[in-house]
């Protein structure tokens, strides 16, 4: 059984209003912007499933005290089946190191492409595994899937305008903005209304 996550992006005004009026509002639902599985960025962020690749950044805080209504009710409705819940500001994100390096190599290969500048930038983790086993001479599916525990760190595939290379993530990598880049956008433009601590992710987990 697979876990999966909800919540809510909350926001609140900070500005003009006295500290009673400062009621926190489900702004949109998580699952408008993220539809998303992917364990290494639940453990990252939140540290639910993967433990080993980052220290996360919040670690099962619980719902905040003064949650909003929406998100509330919405986790209230899951029952015993939720777990992991916890919450991070938009402050606490945009503070975050993105280029932090994992302590471990990470189970899959990587895979980059060549940039127009001629750097090779990450395209993806246990991508066009056909043609990786074509290089690596990995037949075994589970092999294949975590090949950066058969090879080295270092080990590197080239192929043209594209290279397999065996190592660690960065935290930008585990977090990519091609799953979270909506989140984080919406994040960025309720910061600069409700300020960078006005905003923030209300998250639980099921499975």
């Amino acid at each position: 059984m697979g876990t999966d996550i909800h919540g809510f992006i909350e926001c609140r005004w900070d500005r003009w209003l006295d500290e009673d009026d400062r009621s926190w509002f489900g702004a949109i639902d998580l699952a408008h912007l993220y539809n998303g599985r992917s364990y290494v960025a639940f453990g990252s962020l939140f540290g639910v499933r993967d433990t080993t690749s980052f220290r996360p950044l919040t670690d099962h805080r619980g719902l905040p005290p003064d949650v909003s209504r929406e998100s509330l009710a919405d986790f209230e409705s899951w029952g015993p089946a939720v777990s992991g819940a916890s919450w991070i500001t938009w402050a606490e994100l945009a503070a975050a190191d993105w280029d932090e390096v994992a302590d471990e190599v990470d189970d899959c290969v990587h895979e980059y492409r060549r940039s127009p500048d001629g750097t090779w930038e990450l395209h993806g983790r246990n991508s066009s595994l056909a043609r990786f086993a074509e290089l690596s001479g990995l037949t075994d599916p589970h092999a294949l899937h975590r090949a950066g525990t058969a090879y080295p760190e270092g080990t590197e595939w080239p192929d043209g305008d594209r290279l397999f290379r065996i190592g660690p993530l960065r935290r930008k990598h585990a977090v990519p903005d091609s799953d979270w880049g909506a989140v984080w956008s919406v994040m960025r433009t309720l910061a600069n209304l409700h300020g960078d601590y006005g905003v923030r992710l209300v998250v639980w987990f099921d499975g």
